[in-house]
């Protein structure tokens, strides 16, 4: 059966284990996931009735331990050993927390803090990930008291005669960690039923049928879980796989193993697709005809990055049509809405001075902001634009807060009630028959049915009585000179007494700044600024690569960068504290 065209059935849903063990029955000898080394070559590939047996091992030996209904940190690289990992732990009723493997003191903190928060000290992982650890953080406090327990070096098979196991609709399969970018990471409790929904809802908007996935997003990631291994699990597509760090260092990589497998569907923030404009020259012959869903999501789309990204490959064979904004969110277990295929991304230019008092006004005026559209809605999932004061819906033409509810909206955060009772239970003060609501954080309008993000609730700037979004100021600077690195700034405003004075950072490359002068390149992003948005940035902080606060997916830190900034522990080109 194709299990396609069952998605909305609500008879036909299942877990994670009884969907592995069916797509296993039906298709034993299908590819299900490849990874390729270095970006290129396939080095590990596993077919469904592999990939069943190698995750029951992984489950027995998990039930052994007695670890049922508790955590389980997945400390894993980009691979498949992540999927055989995870998928055991659904299978043995074991809660994992996929973290980044760490490189730094600040990652080996987070892999401690999640641990403690998920109330584990078990720590899944690889015998050669294990091994490098130990050897780079030696005697490391962060690792006192966890168990680092290689998978791989596991049975792949379950004793004889074990029941095939699975789990609640209602259980979770995951604590998605937050990124951190607006607060302390918390674990979002993603069950089996809003999997099944999101890659229903996803599958919907995004046809997968008779397609491949290609990506190089993190697992650790809500992004690249959905797109690299539950999307392709559920639709009983391949799904070709690549670490981030091959795709940063050769973005061409990505493009050319598009075509190489003929990849359908593949998903990246903004900024991967910059990347590829910027430095991406793919090997001749390289064909993305086949590439029908180019998912750009994770943080604000650009209408400059699309008409780029579109401009520079259509020669390729790309569809221009099939480069598609879309938002979503961990507590939303993904996607909330998207612009389908066969529809040319959408977007407005907006009044900065109206839209700065929540309000939507249309302008040819040449400070005018573009604002790409994030498409519609799907499926049971539904948003209302809310006033975060009064909690009451805003009118036609009015910025708010994005609130969403439906079947994907996650079961909560984990340990945290209250906090989940007034971010995945609000409600809204005139409308509250309408039920419950996720409040996204995130600030937007709906115009003609479509949903238009426009920031964060938490990174809004007010300055002389004005809102700004920050992600505005933010694209101005990078803007303003050749020197200045995209997707590198931050822009914040601090107390002076007085009033709030905006303060902008911003990365440089070492080589350009030499050549620009320091002096320059501040003068360029005050004068961009000020002509792009009316607004003196008292402050410009340029620092060197790379040194930019982000979380683990890319997100620019803002309120991490404006507390060095005060703090003084912000290091400027040249020396010194900001």
């Amino acid at each position: 059966m194709d299990m396609t065209s069952v998605g909305h059935d609500p008879e036909k849903l299942m877990s994670l284990p009884a969907l592995l063990a069916r797509r296993a029955a039906e298709n034993p000898d299908d590819l299900a996931y490849c990874y390729l080394r270095n970006g290129e070559d396939p080095d590990d590939r596993v077919t469904y009735a592999e990939l069943l047996r190698q995750a029951l091992g992984r489950a027995a030996e998990l039930r052994r331990r007695d670890v049922r209904g508790r955590g389980a940190v997945l400390l894993y690289p980009t691979g498949l050993e992540f999927v055989r990992a995870w998928l055991g732990c659904a299978a043995a009723g074991v809660m994992g927390a996929p973290v980044q493997v760490p490189r730094n003191g600040q990652a080996l903190r987070r892999l401690r803090s999640v641990a403690d928060d998920s109330g584990t000290t078990l720590v899944l992982t690889t015998a050669e990930t294990r091994d490098r650890l130990l050897a780079d953080f030696p005697g490391a406090p962060e690792l006192r008291g966890l168990e680092l327990a290689a998978t791989d070096e596991w049975p792949d098979t379950a004793p004889a005669g074990e029941p095939l196991p699975d789990a609640g609709l209602d259980d979770v399969a995951l604590l998605q960690y937050t990124s951190g970018s607006t607060g302390t990471p918390k674990g979002v409790m993603v069950t089996h039923r809003n999997f099944w929904h999101n890659a229903a809802e996803t599958d919907a908007l995004w046809p997968t049928k008779g397609g491949t996935v290609v990506s190089w997003l993190p697992l650790f990631h809500d992004m690249g879980l959905l797109f690299g291994v539950v999307l392709p699990l559920w639709a009983g597509i391949p799904s070709y796989l690549m670490g981030p760090e091959a795709f940063v260092r050769r973005p061409a990589r990505w493009l050319e193993a598009l075509s190489r497998f003929g990849g359908t569907h593949a998903a990246a923030p903004n900024f991967a697709y910059d990347l590829c404009v910027r430095e991406a020259r793919p090997a001749p012959g390289t064909d993305l005809s086949a590439w029908r869903a180019a998912v750009n999501g994770a943080e604000p789309v650009r209408l400059h990055t699309v008409r780029a990204f579109t401009e520079a490959f259509t020669s390729y064979g790309l569809d221009p049509q099939a480069v598609s904004p879309g938002y979503g969110l961990a507590e939303h277990t993904l996607k909330i809405s998207g612009s389908g295929p066969g529809e040319p991304p959408r977007a407005l230019t907006l009044s900065p001075t109206d839209l700065g008092r929540g309000r939507v006004t249309e302008t040819t005026d040449a400070d005018a902001i573009p604002v790409v559209s994030c498409g519609r809605t799907i499926g049971d999932t539904r948003v209302r634009i809310v006033d975060p004061a009064t909690r009451r819906a805003a009118g036609p033409g009015r910025v708010g807060e994005i609130w969403a509810t439906g079947p994907c909206v996650a079961a909560g955060y984990a340990g945290r009630e209250r906090e989940s009772e007034e971010t995945f239970r609000a409600r809204i003060a005139d409308d509250a028959d309408t039920g419950a609501f996720l409040r996204t954080g995130d600030i937007g309008f709906v115009r003609d049915g479509e949903l238009y993000v426009t920031g964060r609730l938490k990174d809004l700037l007010v300055v002389k009585g004005r809102n700004h979004y920050p992600q505005d100021l933010e694209y101005s600077a990078e803007r303003s000179h050749p020197a200045l690195r995209p997707a590198s700034a931050a822009a914040f405003a601090v107390d002076r007494g007085d009033r709030e004075a905006l303060v902008v950072v911003i990365e440089a490359d070492g080589r350009a700044l030499r050549a620009a002068g320091h002096d320059v390149l501040v003068s360029a992003v005050r004068e961009r600024v000020r002509s792009d948005h009316r607004l003196e940035a008292e402050d410009v902080v340029v620092i060197r690569r790379g040194t930019l606060p982000k979380t683990t997916s890319g997100k620019v830190r803002r309120g991490t960068c404006r507390q060095q900034y005060v703090d003084g522990t912000l290091v400027r080109v040249g020396g010194g504290p900001a």
